[in-house]
């Protein structure tokens, strides 16, 4: 535990930096700037002030005030004032403060008093990022509250509910998800000579010759790509049920031959001359934007800014993710997503979790309300019967497009994101450029990236 705790701010840090909106890279930017579960807060969003930021006094000992910290106006803050405000209808003796600060800062108060041992000044409700999870959860035990007894987990993907579940135990609540999908200009891919079919659960290899044959007839690049940004290795990895740690915790990169396939798959879009090379968020979407790119192939939370392009409706659809070669890969996918846990010495502990069982797990239309409004996509199961799921848009072609994300959601794989997904995210990222240019073997690459990982993490 003395090991994640020394590694701990570091590893903040470094998320800030990858994720800032996000930071200059293009997936993990998009946390921030599609309003999104994906890994991070806008830099703009303000810090609370150390007066807001201090569980409010209930003022009798009737009523209590539930205090919850998030980041993003207009996503998760936005989404739980939308639930406080239900809940506080049918239950007038409850407050629900919602204290908007920046991920970085919520992150650091929050590491800063559970470090220190003391309580005084923490919420009772905290976001934490999925892939942060397991690192506070284990950081910290007896922090976070067992909520194995109050929330279903069977009512909510699989994927997301091993997150934060560590020996046997449940602790926290599942919220948004970053089901992955490979969204595409259908108008270029149909002068191309491809139909919705051809896009249909395919293989990195076959994108990639679909890629050329775009160029080729088009003059429009496949994507837009940074070499050294980590999202859609993610995405790669997870396909197949794969991770940069196994389920015990010990570092699997050397000899992960998910990973390997990934960092070669890397290289060959690399070679193929089918990207726009970016090196920001802006570029990124611009690529998609501008019409230079045909395809994005990333998180849910990319809807809204694909609608940027107001001239590009009707032209738009979504498919699965490609799947890597390997036998264990599927046309499904995650990046990003949050979720939310109740500290577990909090003043009003018991009504924190009954906010969060009451709106998070079973109110069917908050689920329906928070895609129309915020485009969020909860990982609640049931939700994906109602009608907001069913609705069918017509900037995508008029397809009811969360129909069939809210699919693809129950089937992407479960993995462990262990302690350090950031470090070893960082540790690959910083040696595929080498092997990229032919420097140094895949092996090489890999078992370096391992070494740093291991010395860095102890």
């Amino acid at each position: 535990m003395k090991k994640i705790l020394a590694v701990l701010l570091a590893t903040l840090i470094l998320a800030g930096m990858l994720t800032a909106c996000s930071s200059g890279t293009a997936t993990s930017a998009a946390a921030s700037s599609a309003a999104a579960s994906a890994p991070a807060a806008s830099a703009s969003t303000p810090a609370a002030s150390a007066s807001t930021s201090a569980p409010a006094s209930s003022g009798t000992s009737e009523k209590k005030t539930i205090t919850v910290w998030a980041w993003d106006a207009k996503f998760n803050v936005a989404i739980m004032n939308d639930a406080a405000q239900r809940y506080q209808a049918d239950h007038p003796d409850v407050t629900v403060n919602v204290v908007e600060m920046a991920k970085a800062d919520v992150e650091q108060k929050l590491n800063t008093a559970l470090a220190s041992g003391t309580t005084e000044g923490l919420p009772d409700i905290t976001l934490i990022e999925d892939y942060n999870a397991q690192k506070y959860i284990k950081s910290y035990p007896g922090a976070f509250s067992d909520l194995t007894s109050s929330i279903n987990s069977a009512d909510f993907a699989a994927y997301k509910t091993q997150i934060m579940t560590i020996d046997n135990k449940l602790y926290g609540v599942p919220f948004d998800s970053g089901v992955a999908g490979m969204f595409y200009r259908t108008d270029l891919l149909e002068q191309a000579g491809f139909t919705a079919d051809d896009m249909k659960n395919i293989t990195w290899d076959r994108f990639i010759e679909i890629g050329k044959t775009v160029k080729e007839k088009t003059g429009k690049y496949m994507l837009g790509f940074q070499l050294t940004d980590g999202g859609l290795m993610r995405i790669m990895l997870q396909s197949a049920g794969s991770w940069y740690f196994n389920a015990d915790g010990s570092v699997n990169i050397a000899d992960n031959e998910v990973l390997k396939e990934a960092m070669e798959t890397y290289k060959k879009i690399n070679d193929s001359g089918i990207f726009k090379p970016t090196t920001s968020w802006d570029e990124w979407v611009g690529a998609i934007n501008s019409g230079d790119a045909a395809t994005i192939t990333t998180g849910v939370w990319i809807v809204g800014s694909i609608k940027a392009g107001a001239d590009q409706s009707g032209k738009w659809a979504v498919a699965p993710v490609p799947r890597l070669n390997n036998a264990a890969s599927k046309n499904a996918s995650n990046l990003g997503g949050s979720s939310w846990y109740v500290l577990e010495n909090s003043a009003n502990r018991d009504a924190a979790i009954d906010f969060l069982k009451t709106m998070y797990d079973g109110n069917m239309d908050f689920y329906q309300n928070i895609l129309i409004n915020q485009g969020a996509m909860g990982t609640y199961l049931p939700a994906a019967t109602g009608e907001a799921y069913a609705a069918t848009d017509e900037f995508f072609g008029g397809t009811a497009i969360y129909k069939d994300l809210s699919q693809w959601v129950t089937e992407i794989p479960a993995v462990s994101y262990g302690a350090y997904t950031y470090e070893a995210d960082a540790a690959v990222m910083a040696q595929i450029d080498a092997f990229c240019k032919g420097s140094i073997p895949v092996e090489k690459a890999l078992s370096d990236a391992q070494a740093q990982v291991e010395i860095q993490i102890g």
